[in-house]
């Protein structure tokens, strides 16, 4: 770390560096974020860590008063593509929780002791203090914003026994469970930037801010995920997209609504445990680890990009939250427009997806797992043969685990897998690769909107041409196409008026 800059850092209060990283006070014992509204201590009182769980196992307790658990995560972990961040990235995800650190080790295919050395090396924490760190956060959470008692809250949260919750909860916050309890009722923190709830406390209901780094444009990311909604899994309903999560015990329906300063999450779970996955997967869809600070300083010094920068800056990539899911429907959104792709889509949903009940709109299913369109006849799906022949093939990869795009997942080897598919061609490959696998410089420059976007700014068509003068652009070319498909006019591009 850079000490003199996290110092400046911590003195300006700059929110711009929440969850890069985390300022310790020695005089105090406790470890904020850089932002935190107390006054600085002194830099001779400060020490700094890389990560939540590096600061608690120093023996540093986290500030009440600026809740340094419920920032943005670093960025880093969604721009890199190296062992730390896939494994960074699977930890978000719940995976330690589920499959131990084993289980992650495997995923991963380093041995465990490999991957404990990197992650002490680089975060000052191994995974399990790590995934502690993230229980300990969404203990808080279910604290803070349920009424369920505290023995089914610890399971919830993902601890083995009551006893390790209550010693967790009372290292990392200095306040006992039904402390932190009362403490919520008394006080609501106005305009706190950390996962509050905003609504009423209803059984399997959870209502929590997503914090992100400013700026944020709604239109291109709330916009994408409406105007593609596909019926039965995803709508826009009063202001909100709302989609049905497959999630590791059960399933669970989402509301996600922008405001000025968090975005609004509403998640009815049919099982607890699956919150913190839920969240995760939900920043991942709306990309709100990014830097766009980062971002725009460098597509804004390019002379074609900077008018589209300085007239709507903080552009996200708009995700997914399943991504064999979205390599599905991307297939079958190939060489058809929007409309198609939805109907398509929407068919194999109500043919093979799970049913759910959802009490406050209109989604009816789960989108179909591999294994159930496995089973399917292709000749009864209503396309052309080679986008059957392609579906058929993709699905069979998927399944047979020789497509691999998990979120922890190796991007080059999964864009060489996808290459192999029959039907799937570069296009597909690098959105699924945008969209899907999250790497921030996936480019599809054969994309006709992309092109046309190019020729509007004198910029080459060709794709080759195009590619090539995209360089500048490295590593955020992902973000250029969000700022490429906004000279067209197209409903992706705004946010729907209902």
């Amino acid at each position: 770390m850079d000490v003199e800059r996290c110092v400046r850092a911590v003195q300006a209060r700059d929110e711009r560096f929440d969850g890069w990283f985390f300022t310790a006070v020695l005089t105090t014992g406790i470890y904020c974020r850089p932002s935190c509204p107390a006054t600085p201590p002194k830099p001779e009182n400060m020490r700094f860590f890389p990560s939540a769980a590096a600061a608690q196992q120093a023996g540093f307790r986290a500030c009440k008063r600026c809740r340094p658990g419920a920032v943005p995560g670093s960025p880093q972990w969604n721009e890199r593509a190296d062992l730390v961040a896939r494994a960074m990235r699977l930890i978000a995800d719940g995976l330690v929780d589920r499959e131990g650190v084993p289980g992650l080790a495997a995923r991963l295919g380093y041995s465990v002791r490999q991957l404990e050395r990197q992650l002490m090396a680089e975060l000052g924490a191994g995974p399990l203090a790590l995934a502690r760190a993230q229980r300990a956060q969404t203990a808080r959470l279910l604290i803070e914003t349920t009424t369920l008692p505290m023995a089914d809250l610890a399971y919830a949260a993902g601890f083995a026994s009551v006893r390790a919750f209550n010693e967790t909860v009372q290292e990392v916050f200095a306040l006992s469970p039904s402390e932190l309890r009362t403490r919520a009722k008394a006080v609501d923190e106005p305009g706190a930037p950390g996962a509050r709830t905003t609504g009423t406390r209803t059984a399997g209901t959870i209502v929590v801010r997503l914090p992100f780094r400013r700026p944020l444009c709604p239109d291109n990311l709330f916009g994408h995920l409406a105007a593609t909604a596909v019926p039965g899994i995803e709508e826009w309903r009063d202001g909100a997209y709302r989609r049905t999560l497959r999630l590791p015990h059960g399933h669970a329906v989402v509301a996600l609504r922008p405001a000025p300063e968090h975005v609004e999450c509403r998640l009815a779970l049919s099982d607890l445990r699956d919150l913190t996955t839920a969240i995760s997967r939900c920043r991942w869809l709306l990309d709100l680890d990014a830097d766009p600070v980062a971002v725009d300083a460098q597509l804004g010094a390019d002379e074609a990009l900077a008018p589209l920068v300085a007239k709507s800056p903080g552009r996200r990539v708009p995700r997914t939250t399943d991504p064999a899911e979205f390599a599905i429907r991307a297939v079958l959104g190939q060489q058809v427009s929007t409309a198609a792709a939805r109907t398509l889509a929407a068919r194999l949903v109500a043919t093979h997806g799970e049913p759910v009940e959802d009490v406050d709109g209109g989604l009816t299913h789960l989108f179909p797992t591999t294994s159930a369109l496995a089973e399917l006849d292709p000749e009864t799906l209503a396309m052309p043969r080679s986008r059957r022949a392609s579906v058929g093939a993709l699905v069979t990869a998927l399944t047979a685990r020789d497509v691999e795009l998990d979120v922890g997942g190796d991007w080059e080897r999964a864009r060489a897998q996808l290459a192999e598919v029959p039907g799937i061609g570069p296009w597909t490959v690098e959105l699924v690769a945008m969209r899907a696998l999250g790497d921030p410089d996936a480019f599809v420059a054969t994309d006709l909107g992309v092109r046309r976007a190019a020729v509007d700014l004198g910029l080459p068509s060709t794709p080759a041409a195009l590619t090539a003068r995209s360089a500048p652009w490295r590593p955020w070319r992902a973000y250029a196409v969000q700022y490429l498909w906004a000279t067209g006019d197209h409903p992706i591009n705004r946010l729907p008026s209902g």
